[in-house]
């Protein structure tokens, strides 16, 4: 064999070669196994690198692979899903090494991470009453990324928080809730105030208008002054304003003087699933609020009111502003024709034509043509062919099936339409101007129509109407124009089922038989040879029509809890107002025996300088962050226990070198505060001063601090924390 028969032999060899990987990856592909399929059309491509149709080829079904991983990678990440994101921008650097696309994905999946991890930490600190540090961590996720919803949802909480408290009222002491044993009778007003206010150290200050010749009468006991307080305001058509945490205002129960001292708070609701106007119907009736606006571009409700219609309002508004029930509906639609034909026979001519033909044309002759009379005169005339044999038979099954699936609100219409559009067209005459034609089109096909309402209980209730149509006949007019004559089918019914239950509605059934017999008059009714002379035509068709319908319920009504669903409101005339009730507390666990309730005659202040023994010792909370960037400022939080109230004093030690407090006047390194509930201080990390810094806690004075149950408590220092400073 010579050198040019072994070069073609080669050539064709790896011709064969590369088809054969074309068509193995080519089969891959199309069989789902991508991956496979390019891995052996690289392979091909290495061992043939010169066939350039093979190199195409594998280059464009890669990179149509990669860009449907790219586009899964972003879906997932869209989606939340970071290990699905991370397994698909993976796999397409597998198969384009170095991708910008892939890489960025996995560089914003990688942040997106850290960005959920630092408002976990946030939701845990705020949950922990650190709100000041959660709002660092929150401002430096949305500085990377303003858009995150999460970090988004706990800003948007924690700063509605810190606008209740502070705008919340002042909170009595808990001397207020102490227990007492009241007996007057027709005493002056005034005066059983003036015993309570020595019991109890709270100050009352009478409006000018409330009457000094006021009396009443009261048999109580085990009480606590807090409710005795409210039962006398009550009877004697009086009202209390809280001033501070040892003082009370009493005014007369007058609107008048309602409008000069009730506070008004003005709240604005943003409302994500609720109609707006139906939630101002809801308001008005509700709350009795007057002055209320809504937007419904912004779906937003707008009340001034008193704050407890305000707490009220919300309350209402978080009990209707719910997401509605969605449910898909998956829907078969089956048409089943059955039709069987048959025409068999002889069909003759119908009709045979006797007539004269003379010079002058058919149906015409002279009386000379008739006088010689001739067999030319006379025509016959047969349809054409004479004869003809029908043999002809045909059987046909049809399904049609319609198989659509559609995602449905609550109480909310809808329909599929599948079929055709048909031009009907009317003509209008008008005198002295003319004919004019118009086009409407007729729905024709499969219609369908469905309304859902989902229950509580996953049943669903669906209202169908199923209509099937289709082109009987056409018809056209003297005028020219086409008009059809529909045959339709329709039902319309209401059905309650189950989630994932399927329903079967049928019995549509439409059956046609028509037998036609075309027979040679007398000759057709012979006995035996009749069959000569007939042509039989037979039709039978028959449809029927099924629907199945299945619920599938995607959200369900989130049922508020019991809470929610009944709350106070109040009295008529004092909307949202505490009830008013004379609270028993002798046998109440959470009194000790030295609370019990004294008679009013037995009840002192206790005398100046005089200290109670401590009932628990509880420590004070102190929390900072681990570290702080040089220059910048942080929080640090001193907060007293849960449930401890009274006058807490504490001087705030920290390491002047490195920090510098921010808005507060006093000597370098110490700054001197009152706690209530929990006190912030922010402070600035100097400059050029990195290393570790020093805060502490020091000269704690909890002069009157009681617990929750009203007993004495001893504050105790907490461990220094130490802040790193970072250049």
């Amino acid at each position: 064999m010579n050198k040019s028969a072994v070069v073609i032999v080669l050539i064709l060899a790896a011709g064969c070669a590369a088809q054969t990987a074309r068509d193995e990856g080519r089969r891959l592909v199309e069989q789902g196994r991508t991956e496979e399929g390019i891995r052996r059309l690289e392979q091909g491509v290495k061992a043939n690198p010169n066939d350039t149709e093979l190199r195409n080829y594998h280059a464009r079904t890669r990179d149509l692979y990669v860009t449907q991983l790219l586009y899964e990678g972003e879906r997932a990440r869209m989606l939340g899903r970071s290990d699905e994101a991370i397994a698909a921008f993976g796999r397409a650097l597998e198969f384009s090494a170095g991708n910008a696309r892939a890489q960025a994905g996995l560089e914003a999946v990688g942040a997106e991470q850290k960005q959920r991890a630092a408002v976990a930490q946030a939701q845990a600190l705020f949950d922990g009453g650190s709100a000041e540090q959660a709002l660092e961590i929150l401002k430096k996720v949305l500085g990377g990324n303003p858009s995150q919803k999460d970090a988004q949802a706990l800003q948007r909480r924690i700063e509605e928080s810190r606008t209740r408290s502070v705008a919340a009222a002042p909170q009595l002491k808990p001397e207020f809730r102490k227990p007492v044993t009241l007996e007057f009778r027709d005493a002056l007003l005034k005066s059983i105030f003036e015993v309570l206010s020595r019991t109890s150290g709270i100050n009352f200050v009478f409006d000018r208008d409330v009457r000094p010749d006021l009396k009443a009468t009261i048999y109580v006991r085990d009480t606590t002054i807090e409710d005795a307080v409210n039962f006398l305001l009550v009877t004697n058509q009086l009202e209390k304003k809280v001033l501070n945490e040892n003082t009370i205002l009493i005014y007369p129960n007058l609107p008048n003087k309602v409008r000069d001292y009730q506070e008004l708070v003005v709240k604005s609701f943003y409302l994500g699933n609720a109609d707006v106007k139906q939630t101002l119907n809801m308001i008005k009736t509700v709350v009795k609020t007057r002055d209320v606006f809504i937007d419904d571009r912004l779906n937003l409700l707008v009340m001034r009111d008193t704050p407890e219609a305000i707490r009220l309002a919300e309350k209402l508004i978080a009990a209707q502003d719910l997401a509605e029930p969605e449910v898909i509906l998956e829907l078969e639609v089956l048409e089943v024709t059955r039709s069987k034909m048959q025409n068999l026979g002889l069909q003759y001519p119908t009709q045979i034509a006797a007539g004269i033909e003379g010079a002058a044309g058919p149906g015409q002759a002279t009386l000379t043509e008739l006088q010689n009379f001739s067999s030319d005169l006379v025509t016959v005339t047969v349809t054409d062919p004479a004869i003809v044999m029908n043999l002809k038979r045909q059987d046909s099954d049809t399904n049609l099936l319609a198989n659509p699936r559609i995602r449905v609100k609550n109480r909310e219409k809808a329909k599929v339409h599948i079929g055709d559009r048909l031009p009907v067209i009317t003509t209008t005459s008008t005198a002295n101007v003319g004919v004019s034609e118009s086009v409407q089109y007729l729905d024709i096909g499969l219609k369908l129509d469905v309304e859902p309402n989902v229950y509580l209980d996953d049943q669903v209730a669906i209202k169908v109407g199923l209509e099937v149509s289709n082109v009987v006949q056409e018809i056209r007019t003297l005028g020219g124009t086409v008009t059809y004559r529909i045959g339709t089918r329709n039902t319309a019914t209401v059905l309650r089922v189950a989630n994932g239950e399927t329903q079967v509605l049928a019995g549509l059934i439409q059956d046609e038989d028509r037998r036609t017999a075309d027979k040679v008059p007398g000759l057709g009714d012979l006995p035996m040879l009749g069959r000569l002379f007939t042509n039989n035509n037979d039709n039978r068709t028959k449809t029927e029509i099924v629907l199945l319908i299945t619920p599938y319920v995607v959200r369900n009504l989130d049922r508020p809890a019991p809470s929610a669903l009944e709350v106070d409101s109040g009295t008529e005339g004092s909307l949202g107002a505490a009830p008013l009730r004379l609270s028993g507390t002798g046998a109440s666990p959470a009194v000790s025996a030295q609370q019990r309730a004294l008679p009013i005659s037995e009840a002192q202040p206790p005398a100046a300088g005089g200290t109670a023994s401590p009932a628990a010792v509880q420590t004070v909370l102190l929390s900072a962050p681990v570290q702080a960037q040089a220059g910048r400022e942080f929080a640090v939080a001193v907060s007293v226990p849960p449930g401890v109230a009274g006058n807490v004093r504490v001087d705030l030690v920290y390491d002047a070198g490195r920090l510098q407090a921010v808005g507060i006047e006093g000597a370098p390194g110490r700054v001197q505060l009152a706690v209530t509930g929990m006190t912030t201080v922010r402070f600035q990390a100097l400059e050029g001063q990195s290393g570790p810094a020093r805060i502490s806690v020091d000269n704690i004075s909890a002069v009157g601090a009681v617990g929750a149950g009203g007993e004495t408590i001893a504050l105790s220092a907490p461990v220094p924390v130490t802040v790193n400073i970072t250049p």
